[in-house]
């Protein structure tokens, strides 16, 4: 009879090629895929593959993605990216995304993060692609370097938490807020741990909301945030001509119900009200009426966490038929180019400039400090992204609250940080 696992014990032990994996264990697992950006990639590989007088051990289980430095500003950045298409080419990585969005939208959207895969990615919120029952890890460089040219890594087995999250969530609530309540309940100090999200507040969400929620998992200091796959994940590879072929072997990767965790956190989804992380870490969350004196100068919808399709959907709902505050700016920088171009197609991009709002090149940009939109001594930002660290998005002397995107459009409009739920239920 097999042992009771977890999911991430089943997804670690088929990569380790054994039957059971335990705890802290040690095992050399071989890697279904491996990604980096512009930024961890080809301008640290090049130099080292090249002393070592490898190649990569398989391009067609590597992609890189272009998100960081896009588009160019300098002559430094310019240069970056060139390295990035150069070894591409060179090395016939045919999984190569230039600029059409960042890496953890991107390849969902191709349909490269498989249920049941175990994958090494070159950026540290890389556990996004979780939301599809896929192990996905982020690495440093030195470690993926050893990843591209041999294909293998080794890695001592996680403890599991789970989250079991139930209800529906309130109007003008999301998994955005839910994340920051784990940010403030659970602290940031969950090192290798791999977070595993479940109950019927999960069950109820479209993908982009589930990968908000392994996205963050980052944040709690996790080595993973899994969910286990269901008709909901199928059907969004399915929509994107990558089916998974086998979606009976795909649900049997949920962890068994006696699988042992080191622990179980429930929490009423139903009783969340919308949140924000106060200045300079995710972990300084309250409810969003303790903030209501703050003022602002930006307001940002942007990164992998908060510019997806269904965020500028939250964004345009509350802007519809309202302005941007006096003296606020708001910057919107899509996800990726399909995002956009979906935006586009159904009238959400006209909504948000109607209202007041830039529409910036998909990317990274400001959420990683290296694109449009950073901030100058002394301004405060609310941000749809999922750092607020000091410094991160500009100056050390700028202030960045954390919100969804709910929040951030609602804040955008009345100029000072505010509940959308008093827009929402105008609506």
């Amino acid at each position: 009879m097999a042992k009771p696992a977890t999911i991430a014990q089943k997804i670690i032990a088929r990569a380790a090629g054994v039957s059971f994996v335990t705890t802290g264990e040690i095992v050399t697992a071989k890697v279904d895929l491996a990604f980096a950006h512009d930024s961890s990639g080809p301008r640290r590989w090049a130099p080292q593959l090249e002393r070592l007088g490898v190649g990569l051990w398989d391009p067609a289980k590597v992609a890189i993605v272009t998100d960081h430095y896009v588009p160019a500003t300098d002559a430094d950045s310019a240069a970056i990216l060139k390295i990035a298409r150069e070894f591409a080419a060179t090395h016939d990585v045919k999984s190569f995304f230039d600029m059409v969005g960042i890496c953890h939208l991107v390849l969902p959207e191709r349909g490269l993060i498989r249920p049941g895969a175990f994958v090494a990615g070159g950026d540290s919120h890389s556990p996004t692609g979780g939301a599809f029952g896929a192990y996905v890890a982020g690495y440093g460089a030195t470690d993926m370097i050893g990843i591209v040219a041999t294909g293998e890594t080794w890695l001592a087995v996680p403890e599991t938490i789970r989250i079991e999250l139930e209800g529906d969530l309130p109007n003008g609530v999301v998994a955005k807020d839910l994340m920051l309540m784990l940010c403030r309940e659970l602290g940031m100090d969950n090192a290798f741990r791999a977070f595993e999200f479940a109950g019927s507040t999960v069950a109820a969400m479209e993908m982009h909301e589930r990968m908000v929620l392994s996205n963050m998992a980052t944040e709690l200091g996790g080595e993973v945030g899994i969910i286990a796959p269901d008709d909901v994940t199928f059907a969004f590879l399915r929509e994107r001509d990558a089916p998974v072929e086998d979606e009976d072997a795909a649900r049997a990767l949920a962890s068994d119900p006696d699988a042992l965790c080191e622990a179980v956190h429930r929490f009423d989804a139903t009783a969340l009200s919308p949140q924000v992380a106060a200045p300079h870490s995710p972990e300084n969350t309250r409810d969003v009426g303790e903030f209501a004196d703050v003022r602002i100068d930006q307001a940002y919808i942007g990164a992998c966490v908060g510019a997806k399709l269904s965020d500028l959907h939250m964004v345009a709902q509350v802007l519809k038929g309202r302005q941007v505050a006096s003296g606020v700016r708001l910057l919107i920088a899509p996800a990726s180019l399909e995002t956009m171009n979906r935006a586009a197609s159904d009238g959400t991009l006209e909504t948000l400039t109607d209202a007041g709002a830039l529409i910036m090149p998909t990317g990274c940009g400001a959420c990683a400090g290296m694109g449009a939109g950073v901030l100058a001594d002394g301004e405060t930002c609310i941000s749809s992204t999922n750092r607020n660290f000091q410094g991160r998005m500009g100056h050390s002397g700028a202030n960045v609250y954390l919100g969804s995107p709910y929040t951030t459009a609602a804040t955008a409009v009345a100029g000072r940080i505010a509940d959308p739920r008093t827009i929402l239920e105008q609506i």
